[in-house]
């Protein structure tokens, strides 16, 4: 079972992300069991646990993907499908894998005209950390680098809710450094970001700015 910490980066009443008493099972494997916690708006909230406490099933969850057994998911007061449809969150799952053959700049250019009002390539860049590389076949990016990737793809439609699924599971501590660096970048401008994550001194130092 998922712990939910948390830490305001300014005080908002608007709850973003609602679990009213949340379950979900697999046959006869429970992971999720009557999860709640509320999230609002311009927090930065890690659900922490170990591989298996369900962390991903709550994420996915939030993101439409799956369906609880029991219990109410509200995004932005209304079903996930219709904040995901309005362009409102932004996700980066954790084993999403990148098509080879192409660069960042083509990546992220095809996930902004999905949006009606992305952020500019520029700005996706920047905030991804990824201008010297853009032009990169992404086959040839280093491990943290496809990392800043994937988080560059997550917010190329401008999302209001940023959900992110052990992000940094597979990278040296200088590159998880390097990658928080860039999402607090993402924060700074309002965002509301959930984590996954297994490591209790990385929800503890994102969880608190």
């Amino acid at each position: 079972m998922s712990q939910v910490t948390g830490g305001s980066a300014h005080e908002a009443p608007e709850a973003v992300v609602e679990f009213d008493d949340i379950t979900r099972r697999y046959k006869d494997v429970t992971a999720l069991d009557g999860l709640t916690f509320r999230i609002r708006r311009g927090e930065t909230v890690a659900l922490l646990g170990p591989n298996g406490a369900g962390k991903t099933t709550a994420a996915e969850i939030i993101l439409g993907l799956q369906r609880p057994d029991r219990g109410e998911v509200r995004v932005y007061g209304g079903a996930p499908a219709e904040a995901i449809s309005g362009g409102r969150v932004g996700a980066m799952l954790q084993d999403a894998d990148l098509p080879q053959g192409v660069t960042p700049a083509e990546l992220i250019e095809l996930i902004r005209g999905l949006y009606s009002n992305p952020l500019s390539l520029s700005d996706v860049l920047q905030l991804s950390d990824l201008e010297n590389v853009a032009g990169r076949k992404v086959e040839r990016l280093s491990g943290g680098q496809k990392q800043r990737v994937r988080l560059a793809l997550a917010l190329a439609g401008d999302p209001e809710l940023l959900v992110l699924d052990e992000p940094t599971a597979a990278l040296d501590v200088a590159a998880r450094r390097a990658f928080w660096h860039r999402v607090g970048a993402s924060v700074a401008d309002g965002r509301t970001v959930l984590f996954a994550t297994h490591r209790l001194e990385e929800a503890d130092a994102i969880a608190s700015f």
